[in-house]
């Protein structure tokens, strides 16, 4: 039995890894923290299809990636991505929705040792990022955003 879980959490961490590398390897075009236009650059990138949903002060892109995740940007009326969340099988590659936040989410896990491996989420509240993410095998979910970039009337909670 526990030789079956030392492999278990060694396929794990295997994953993790080569999920990191990968992310590593791919460049990114913006996302959180880019403009509308870096939108269509990550549907392009996820090979998904796009359906758009206006709020108040907001505007809502939803992507579903070609491996079943769904994507959410949300842009504020000035045209930025202030935030983004995700759910789905697989994680998305976080280079691409972190855009140039993904250094900053890169050390910061790093900085947590290793609390993110297993079946625990991880948080990074930092000033001018949060990051939630978590799940396991065929469910995955998250969110990042950074807070000031949040539209007036607009909370956290809205990013989901």
């Amino acid at each position: 039995m526990a030789r079956q879980q030392d492999a278990s959490i060694q396929l794990k961490r295997l994953a993790i890894a080569a999920a990191i590398l990968i992310a590593a390897a791919t460049p990114a075009t913006g996302s959180l923290g880019g403009d509308a236009a870096s939108v269509q650059a990550d549907q392009v990138h996820m090979q998904g299809s796009r359906r758009t949903m206006v709020a108040k002060s907001y505007t809502v892109h939803e992507i579903q990636a070609a491996t079943g995740t769904v994507v959410r940007e949300f842009v504020s009326s000035e045209g930025k991505v202030f935030g983004v969340a995700w759910q789905g099988p697989w994680p998305p590659d976080m280079r691409q929705v972190l855009g140039s936040y993904f250094d900053q989410f890169v050390q910061a896990a790093r900085s947590r040792g290793g609390a993110r491996m297993g079946r625990r989420p991880l948080v990074i509240n930092q000033p001018g990022l949060v990051v939630q993410t978590g799940g396991h095998m065929r469910a995955f979910a998250g969110r990042a955003y950074v807070p000031e970039m949040l539209p007036s009337g607009v909370g956290a909670e809205n990013i989901q």
